[in-house]
């Protein structure tokens, strides 16, 4: 079973979920975060250290080993950026994808990191990590190494973490290597697959974080679930165990009208494909399998999306074939 990050304070803000769609304007939503314990603090000043040295694993991407804290450690939130990178620019409320260790200022231990798993991926919002990463992370870009000593007070509170072994009054070494962030404005770059099937919707290639157009055809919608490359990328292939971010518009085959989506709302969609599996069968199966950085166009029958029992209030009828174009932006 994957570990869960002590990093994260909740769900992260953000999600979009399907299991309650209904019609454009109403469907998507935030989930509930509950709030990190230091969600009521003011911003930190942030200095340059003291910072404790990375004496092995020195490249980017490569587990480090990080000397013991020396003296009294700041309090304000030390950060450096050891290896800068060119990728793009962080902001709060974005997702990213990193590598990460955490330990103790004042013994050196270890209490968590991710080089040994798999990247962990987060959003930099209120409630959804700790505000020493949120403030520390903000403006760097991917492609970076950053250190950083995170006070209790960006940290953990003063209640601290017991299950990490966390003391109220301990400040915290970080080592992250950033290795990509995503906004509402990410898509799919993949290579462009050939869609000549006219029996099939055409979706739009863009690139540029707006809503691909989806032309269905006037023709009855195919009785067995679909899952094509519109755009493929050069990632790894999702597993039905994973979590993915993405990009996504539902439509109704015959009316085509458009469900949910999250283009152009501000956000992005996180979910597990296995608990996608129990609100939109055909959605999860037509995922899974596909490469992380791809467009995909998934057609799911009835009997794989909500058969007789459709979200009520909304634009999906019993017996609606839906259509979803996905962009895969990355999975955990």
């Amino acid at each position: 079973m994957r570990r869960r990050s002590l990093l994260l304070a909740a769900v992260p803000a953000g999600l979009v979920t399907l299991a309650g769609c209904g019609d454009k304007s109403s469907s998507s939503s935030k989930a509930s975060a509950s709030p990190s314990a230091s969600a009521s603090v003011p911003p930190p000043k942030i200095v340059d250290g003291p910072l404790p040295a990375i004496t092995a694993g020195t490249k980017f991407d490569e587990k480090p080993t990080v000397a013991k804290g020396s003296g009294d450690p700041s309090k304000n939130l030390a950060v450096k950026t050891v290896i800068a990178g060119s990728g793009k620019t962080v902001a709060e409320n974005d997702f990213i994808q990193a590598n990460y260790l955490g330990q103790i200022w004042s013994t050196g231990k270890v209490f968590d990191q991710s080089y040994d798993r798999t990247p962990l991926l987060m959003q930099l919002a209120a409630g959804s990590i700790i505000d020493g990463w949120r403030y520390g992370l903000a403006g760097k870009k991917a492609g970076s190494r950053v250190l950083m000593a995170v006070p209790p007070t960006w940290g953990y509170g003063s209640s601290g973490n017991a299950q990490a072994g966390i003391k109220g009054t301990d400040t915290l070494v970080f080592v992250v290597d950033v290795l990509n962030s995503y906004n509402s404005k990410s898509s799919s770059t993949g290579k462009e697959v050939a869609q000549s099937d006219a029996a099939l919707p055409k979706v739009g290639t863009n690139t540029d974080g707006k809503a691909p157009s989806v032309d269905i055809p006037k023709a009855d919608p195919p009785k067995k679930l679909v899952s094509n490359y519109v755009l493929e990328g050069d990632g790894p292939e999702v597993k039905a165990a994973q979590t993915i971010l993405c990009q996504f518009k539902g439509e109704v085959w015959d009316s085509g009208k458009v469900f949910e989506q999250t283009y152009e709302s501000g956000r992005l969609a996180q979910f597990s494909v296995t608990q996608m599996q129990q609100v939109v069968k055909g959605l999860a199966q037509g995922i899974t399998g596909k490469k992380v950085g791809s467009r995909i166009m998934v057609v799911t029958p009835p009997d794989l999306a909500y058969g007789d029992n459709p979200p009520s209030g909304g634009v999906v009828q019993k017996g609606s074939t839906l259509v979803f174009s996905v962009d895969i932006l990355a999975a955990m």
